[in-house]
């Protein structure tokens, strides 16, 4: 990697600076092939005033087939300009896309030509399983002190999943990250407060429980994941658990606070037990330990049997299936995606235990199948979310798990990545000049020069 005589002009102290950044100009998607062939990542041309707006520019095929590209992340951010950072001249350059089937992860370089970034290097899941003892990578974000990667599982598809460090020079794997992991045993998201030496984690399953699809017999014993763990970070200890209880199952994404000063966050809830709701919890310190409270409960829709897949048809109705939510770089917008109605909401979470929607719009449902102006009718729903570090513009794709897309949409999905404008005081409106549809599924999309959850910061 090379290393700058000044830091990267894409880091920023503070989300404040950050949000001040010019508007992107490329988005970068991961594509997953729904058959046996290899994935991808797709280049889109978010210029809007470009003639190729909205269209995939390069498509850039991955050298194995299976891998089901998911999360992926940049290997440095602004998290770089924090005061302890190891390496404060590394630059934002290589993409890590892991394979979360086959726990292949990709290095893709976007400087030569960032319309066409190519693959310089593969860690292979060998390295991973030797060094750390995980597979299944899932997220990554960029580190003070290098690239931490999540993982489901241990090799044999059982637990306990965890966190690896990959070293952002040589890429190589550094080891396990967990010095002491106490009674943690499912994993999925992690972020942390680097203000508060603390980090978070989240629980799916390991992936014998997840790869197939969502078992019920599972599920309805209460048996995915539904704590929250609260870690010393610098020490690499686990300090606190947080059950929000066995009726709440698949706590996953985690977005605390972008102001290192603020020491709360948002996890969003796929399902309760209970009604088929979905929920959003905000979690936050008191005193010397960590609590968490629902502050958004999302009810699930009556439905005609006939419309939904086998496993919801005892139900009589869909189920919101939060999948993704996302925070604005100021921390007053969270956007929530409902996999399974199709709706995309916004909320006010100036104050974050009393959220305000508002804004929504539909794209897609297991029921509702909405469209876009620029399509008919789409299946898949609004699922991964990015926001752009000025706030104005948020993209979402449809893509969730294969297993899981094939589970609540069996008649099959076509992918799709719509955007859609932020108006200045809220609300949110699609844009039908962007839309993005393929044979082939998105999953993630991170934007060029860093977005909403990519990059960490020191400073208020």
């Amino acid at each position: 990697m090379a290393t700058l005589l000044r830091a990267d002009p894409t880091f920023y102290a503070s989300p404040r600076l950050a949000a001040q950044a010019p508007p992107e100009t490329l988005a970068y998607v991961v594509v997953v092939n729904p058959g046996d062939g290899p994935d991808g990542l797709a280049t889109l041309d978010a210029d809007r005033s470009s003639k190729t707006y909205g269209t995939v520019l390069n498509t850039l095929t991955t050298t194995h087939a299976g891998d089901e590209l998911h999360h992926f992340g940049w290997n440095a951010c602004s998290s770089s300009l924090c005061p302890y950072a190891a390496h404060p001249h590394v630059e934002r350059r290589y993409l890590l896309a892991p394979g979360i089937r086959s726990s292949r992860i990709y290095v893709i370089d976007t400087k030569p030509d960032p319309r066409a970034p190519r693959i310089v290097k593969t860690i292979e899941p060998e390295e991973i399983a030797n060094r750390a003892g995980y597979s299944r990578p899932h997220t990554s974000h960029c580190g003070p002190d290098g690239i931490y990667v999540s993982a489901l599982g241990s090799p044999s598809g059982d637990g306990p999943g965890g966190i690896f460090i990959v070293d952002h020079d040589t890429f190589d794997v550094r080891g396990r990250w967990e010095l002491d992991r106490g009674p943690q045993y499912l994993a999925y998201d992690f972020w942390w407060h680097l203000g508060y030496d603390t980090m978070v984690t989240s629980e799916w399953g390991t992936p014998k429980m997840i790869e197939n699809g969502v078992i019920p017999e599972i599920l309805f014993k209460g048996g995915y994941g539904h704590q929250l763990h609260i870690w010393d970070l610098p020490k690499r200890r686990h300090r606190q658990v947080i059950d929000l209880g066995a009726e709440q199952q698949m706590v996953l994404e985690l977005r605390p606070a972008h102001d290192p000063s603020k020491a709360y966050g948002f996890v969003g809830v796929v399902t309760s037990l209970k009604d088929l709701s979905s929920s959003v919890w905000a979690w936050y310190q008191d005193g010397n330990t960590w609590k968490a409270r629902k502050v958004i409960e999302i009810p699930a829709e009556p439905a005609d049997p006939e419309q939904l897949p086998p496993i919801l048809k005892g139900f009589k109705a869909v189920a919101p299936l939060v999948s993704d939510i996302n925070l604005s770089l100021d921390d007053r917008f969270l956007y929530v995606s409902c996999w399974g109605t199709g709706e995309f909401l916004q909320y006010d979470v100036s104050d974050p235990f009393n959220p305000k929607k508002t804004g929504s719009a539909h794209l897609g449902g297991i029921v509702r199948r909405a469209a876009h102006p620029n399509s008919g009718a789409l299946n898949g729903g609004p699922q991964m979310v990015e926001v752009s570090r000025d706030g104005k513009r948020v993209y979402v794709s449809n893509g969730l798990y294969k297993a899981w897309d094939d589970q609540f949409y069996p008649d099959g999905m076509k992918g799709w990545v719509a955007k859609l404008d932020v108006g200045d005081n809220g609300g949110i409106e699609l844009d039908r000049n962007f839309f993005v549809q393929s044979e082939q599924r998105f999953h993630q999309v991170h934007l060029e020069g860093g977005d909403a959850s990519s990059d960490s910061y020191c400073f208020s």
